[in-house]
């Protein structure tokens, strides 16, 4: 035997593509490979085991179908491409998601594909459920709300919303997301497979969930319908309506299901109602409906049954699989508190240290401040103990000065009152010179008035010397002597004259001496009144000396003892002026 024939021959194959709803996985297959081969080793590879709501779909020219499998893949209608794709997808939906979705991953897949079928509007949903939704997606991939990781727009490179919801308001993406946030938040320590959950259990109560569309015709004459199949059963729609079936065919009312070529007809299990015929124009999509139908009949029936042991089995472990996550997540939930009580109790102690540290650093900070402070003391006290020497010396000399100035003050007023005495006695010498000098006028004005007397009886003796004169002086000439010569006079009338002159001489020479007494008494007064001035004028110095004198050493040695000037008497000081007035009048 050759060593070629012992190598054992090589099947063929060839390659597939199958797409999940977040992956992507290729196989190699061999030719004699059926249906059921790929789809066991798609779901062995990202362990699934509730294989019944799955299958593999391709597209075949304008519509899709979903691979059989109990026929040769290569056997039927694949697309020739190398590597053939499939997308590995829901066939069938759970009436409660709830209750028959066991595996995680079963629910992962379920909210993926039911998610996309909302978002490319397959399945109408209203914005407030839409908003509601993707606050349950945002929770199922970012885990808790955090105010300080989440900021606003970490939500803009996700596709939340429908276009047909985000055209219907005038709302920016940032208001969506303020609102799609606020919802989030609520959410709080929910898992990623609860947050899941919980957006199946609202997209279920859709009315276009897990409803496929297919069109038919109710008769030969085309008039154009939609039939819905799903979980519930069979349902007619019109064509513009999918919301609202105008007739519904739950699969626990259906006896019988079958089509020939395009018609297909629905029998009632009460054979009372009338038998429901429709045709479809193409033999592919009527193999599909029929497929659907049947599919979704056998997974109605076996939900009333008991569950078979893998399913009791599957629910067990989920079940524990669910309790350990349980706890998993309660243990995480106390290590998480306990590492965030930490983190707050290091927090706090490391606040605490910085605060020790700052107190530490402010007392040395108060202790050095505290120690200069205490040099700076020390220095001052030095200081302030010199000048303590230096104020003694000085209060002693002050006390020294003081008393020097008391002695001064005593002889000052000592001064003062022999000044005032002074004055005094030069204001009563004022009075009595202003008492004397009115005394004076008056006497000079009765001086004055006999003067006058004396010049009036001179001038009238005169006057009647004269007029007797003129009247004796014929008769003596003739009774007594010759009529006089043309000669000297005689010695007669020289006696007379002298005589005469003799009177009047004797009259002025009184009047002389009046007037040289007066003369020498208005001198006298002169001399006095010149005199009594210079003495005011010495009192008036000596007086402003020692007000100059008291105020400088008030200013030097800062003492309040002022001495006051001589206080003169308004009536007395008047009378001081009077007189001197009155003297330089009579002057």
């Amino acid at each position: 035997m050759s060593i070629l024939g012992l190598k054992k021959k090589q099947p063929k194959t060839f390659k597939v593509k199958v797409s999940t709803m977040d992956a992507e996985m290729e196989f190699s297959c061999e030719v004699k490979w059926k249906g059921k081969d790929l789809f066991d080793l798609v779901c062995r590879t990202i362990g699934l085991r509730e294989t019944w709501f799955f299958g593999l779909r391709y597209t075949v020219k304008d519509t899709y179908a979903w691979l059989k499998p109990d026929k040769r893949v290569l056997d039927q209608e694949v697309p020739k491409d190398s590597p053939i794709t499939f997308h590995f997808l829901a066939k069938f939906f759970p009436e409660k998601v709830e209750d028959e979705l066991v595996q995680e991953i079963t629910q992962h897949l379920f909210f993926l594909q039911v998610k996309k079928q909302i978002l490319d509007e397959e399945i109408f949903c209203s914005p407030e459920a839409s908003v509601l939704l993707a606050s349950y997606a945002v929770q199922a991939k970012y885990g808790d709300y955090d105010p300080n990781f989440h900021k606003p727009g970490f939500l803009a490179q996700d596709e939340l919303l429908p276009k047909r919801v985000l055209m219907q308001y005038q709302m920016t993406p940032d208001m969506w997301e303020e609102k799609i946030t606020a919802w989030y938040a609520e959410h709080r320590n929910i898992t990623r497979d609860e947050a899941e959950m919980e957006y199946l259990k609202i997209a279920q109560d859709l009315e276009m969930y897990g409803v496929s569309y297919f069109s038919i015709t109710q008769n030969k004459r085309d008039t154009e319908l939609l039939l819905g199949v799903d979980a519930q059963g069979l349902h007619i729609y019109n064509p513009n309506n999918k919301l609202s079936p105008n007739k519904s065919f739950p699969w626990s009312g259906i006896r019988n299901i079958s089509y020939s070529e395009k018609e297909f007809t629905i029998k009632p299990l009460d054979k009372k109602k009338e038998v429901f015929k429709f045709y479809s124009s193409q033999l592919r999509v009527n193999k599909l409906i029929l497929q659907l139908c049947i599919g979704n009949h056998d997974l109605f029936m076996r939900r009333r049954k008991v569950d078979s042991i893998e399913v009791q089995q599957m629910k067990a472990q989920a079940k524990e699989e669910k309790a350990r996550k349980k706890v998993e997540r309660q243990i995480l939930a106390r290590e998480k508190q306990m590492r965030e009580e930490a983190e707050r109790a290091k927090e706090d102690m490391e606040r605490r240290l910085f605060q020790l540290q700052d107190e530490a650093r402010m007392a040395n900070e108060a202790l050095l401040r505290s120690e200069e402070t205490a040099d700076l003391l020390a220095e001052k006290a030095q200081i302030a103990e010199e000048e303590a020497k230096l104020l003694a010396h000085k209060a002693a000399e002050a006390e020294q000065e003081r008393q020097r100035l008391e002695v001064t003050a005593l002889k000052t007023k000592e001064e003062k009152r022999l000044m005032e005495q002074k004055m005094r006695e030069a204001e009563s010498l004022a009075v009595k010179l202003v008492e004397q000098s009115e005394r004076r006028l008056k006497e000079a004005d009765h001086l004055k008035q006999d003067l006058n007397e004396a010049k009036d009886a001179e001038r009238k003796a005169k006057q009647k010397l004269l007029e007797i004169t003129k009247s004796t002086y014929p008769l003596i000439a003739a009774y007594s002597s010759p009529p006089p010569p043309t000669g000297p006079e005689s010695p007669d009338t020289t006696l007379d004259m002298g005589s005469m002159s003799v009177r009047m001489d004797f009259k002025d020479s009184d009047m002389k001496r009046l007037s040289m007494e007066i003369e020498r008494e208005r001198l006298e007064y002169m001399e006095k009144s010149k005199h009594l001035q210079d003495q005011l004028k010495e009192l008036k110095s000596e007086i402003e000396s020692l007000k100059l004198e008291e105020q400088q050493q008030a200013g030097l040695y800062s003492l309040r003892s002022y001495a006051e000037p001589p206080y003169i008497p308004h009536s007395n000081r008047n009378s001081a002026y009077m007189a001197q007035m009155a003297f330089y009048e009579e002057v």
